[in-house]
């Protein structure tokens, strides 16, 4: 992870030598190991490195091509680099070439179908001199960042983080209203892939090009995930056998890093979990390691099933484990405090489980982290029983009813959770449809803790109907189904949520589950593979079978503690209900009494980190 940003002088007026300085300024947190600026007439691009691969050390950015004058600057880590030298004629050459560097012979070669040739995780600008226009790119799932303002005939300003584009000169800093609704109302993170708290500053969506020149910007998608023809295997075994391949090949790309500055998270679930038994076998393979593990625990494996599940998956081999305890805070709660008092966007509140282990992590070295997020989403069983209900196999629903239902610990009864598969299974498509355009129309916009004023101001009972919509309708496939939900807007603002996180603590975020390759296997499977006798993730469970834990590998029910690590910071924050007066903050939201926030403890501490947010704004 490094900050890229850029400035173009749409009047094509030089731009002042120091134009990038304020934008760098803000970056450099994100990217500590070196900044470097590249200057040429209306254009300045900016780099803020944070060396993640080992080429990156040796690679500097802004990079210029010399015979073409095309400069990149690149927050990526490409892993087809291989392939790559091989198309673009370079794998003779014995010097290193980075990643930005490949990147920017692929736009050579493809022009504006390059990004279709790279594997990884990338946000790139390159200007190009001859076509006198900027183009940008950004990864199929949005682990990068770019974010933009464009004033036509005037300016275009672009920058990993919100923050630095505000400090291009004649970018307004005008709060959006409209997202302040989407915080306060509850589940409004995810309405849209574009919009930030700043009015003209947009998130540029995943899988998506632009161009911007004097004519103005073009925007367009260039990939998305597709269910193709289901994959047929002949066993068990051999569905296993596959996706460990291809799993094992997404964990060791995200291993690329310099020697001693890569970890994994772990929690006591399947997919950190499996993460972490592929990684530290490939550590000893190579001769590398004991591989890094942090993990938020409780202070008592007895009462606390999550807790108790770490310790077990910390038997796997070659680990060197840290233990984020809740109940432990006195050592690292003032600086926790301090990281979150200074989140860069109000949604990042919650995230104090994530900051603790990021703020651990740092202190131990560490540049980059492997998360289990998509994990989830790759291995959605999409309405399992209603299909099968659908195929009248009853008996086989039936028991996979019971089996769901003792696995996630339910308080509905077998019998009525049945009934409410047998609705999903037999209610016609246009009923279905009908029952929610009548809904939408009729029903009682919860307004979570805005003010009924804001909320009707900005029109909230559109916005919240605008994130109904992203749900699939009709009979989809279940890989139709979970290809869908992996490119909702809901998947992309977690990935941007644990990128502002980590990049608080110059930390890199890698997710094998949201590798292409992985994505691509997951969404052609048949759905047995995907849940059986109740259990979600089976192929996953099966594939593990030698590599982890029994303790992990069958354990039923979900647990987080996330919301611990929250209620623990409040016992060492002082006065962290403590709200300004009204005017801050009661033009947006519905204030509690003082004497309630006690007995709120969630609804008090989102209206804190709002209020620590307009702070930063003052």
């Amino acid at each position: 992870m490094s900050g890229i940003c850029g400035i173009i002088d749409l009047t094509g007026a030089a731009l002042d030598p120091t134009a990038l300085r304020r934008m760098t300024n803000v970056l450099e947190r994100r990217g500590p190991d070196g900044t470097h600026v590249w200057r040429e007439g209306p254009v300045a691009l900016g780099h803020t490195l944070l060396a993640t691969t080992p080429e990156a050390l040796l690679e500097g950015q802004p990079f210029t091509h010399p015979e073409t004058g095309c400069t990149i600057t690149a927050d990526l880590r490409l892993d087809n680099r291989d392939e790559l030298r091989t198309a673009l004629g370079l794998a003779a050459q014995k010097r290193v070439i980075g990643d930005a560097e490949l990147a920017l012979h692929a736009y050579l070669k493809w022009g504006e179908d390059c990004p279709r040739h790279l594997l990884g995780d990338f946000a790139f600008a390159i200007w190009d001199p001859c076509a006198g226009r900027l183009f940008c790119a950004r990864d199929p799932m949005g682990m990068k960042q770019l974010i933009h303002c464009h004033l036509p005939g005037r300016l275009f300003a672009f920058a990993s983080e919100p923050h630095a584009v505000l400090e291009a000169e004649g970018v307004p800093r005008r709060i959006n209203e409209l997202r302040i609704a989407d915080y306060l109302a509850g589940g409004l993170e995810a309405v849209d892939a574009t919009s930030t708290f700043f009015e003209q500053v947009y998130r540029m969506p995943p899988a998506h090009i632009m161009t911007v020149g004097r004519d103005g910007m073009t925007q367009r998608r260039y990939w998305r995930l597709e269910a193709g023809p289901e994959l047929k295997l002949g066993s068990d075994r051999d569905y296993a056998e596959a996706f460990l391949e291809v799993f094992t090949k997404a964990v060791r790309a995200r291993l690329r890093a310099p020697a001693g500055t890569v970890g994994s998270m772990l929690s006591g679930g399947m997919d950190s979990g499996s993460i972490v038994a592929i990684a530290c076998r490939l550590f000893a393979k190579e001769g590398r390691g004991p591989l890094p593990t942090f993990s938020g625990i409780g202070p008592d494996p007895e009462t606390c099933a999550e807790t108790r599940a770490i310790h077990a998956a910390l038997t796997m081999p070659n680990l060197a484990p840290t233990l984020v305890n809740w109940a432990e805070m006195e050592g690292y709660a003032e600086d926790l405090i301090a990281l979150t008092r200074e989140i860069s966007d109000p949604f990042d509140g919650h995230m104090t489980m994530m900051r603790a282990i990021c703020l651990h992590a740092h202190q131990d070295g560490i540049k980059v982290l492997l998360d289990g997020a998509g994990g989830d989403l790759c291995f959605s069983n999409s309405a399992h029983v209603p299909r099968l209900i659908r195929q009248l196999h009853w008996i086989e629903a039936w028991h996979e009813t019971a089996a769901e239902n003792h696995f996630w610990g339910g308080e509905a009864s077998t019998l009525r959770t049945w009934l409410t598969y047998q609705r999903r299974a037999w209610m016609p498509l246009w009923v279905s449809r009908a029952k929610r355009q009548l809904l939408d129309r009729h029903r009682k916009v919860n307004l979570g803790l805005c003010n009924p004023d804001f909320a009707a101001r900005v029109n909230l009972a559109a916005r919240k109907a605008q994130e109904r919509r992203q749900w699939p309708t009709g009979r989809l496939s279940h890989g139709a189904y979970i290809a869908h939900v992996l490119q909702q807007g809901f998947e992309t603002a977690a990935r941007e949520r644990y990128d502002r996180t980590a990049a608080a603590r110059a930390i890199e975020m890698r997710a094998p589950f949201m590798d292409a390759r992985v994505m691509q296997f997951c969404v052609a499977l048949p759905l047995r593979q995907l849940t059986q006798d109740g259990w979600p993730k089976i192929l996953l469970r099966r594939s593990m079978a030698t590599l982890m834990p029994d303790a992990v590998r069958w354990r039923s029910g979900k647990e987080h503690l996330g919301w611990a690590f929250s209620q623990a910071l409040t016992r060492h924050w002082e006065g962290w209900n403590a709200l300004p007066q009204e005017d801050r903050v009661g033009r947006y939201a519905a204030l509690p009494r003082r004497d309630a926030l006690a007995a709120l403890p969630e609804e008090g501490l989102n209206l804190t980190h709002l209020v620590e947010w307009l702070r930063g704004r003052d």
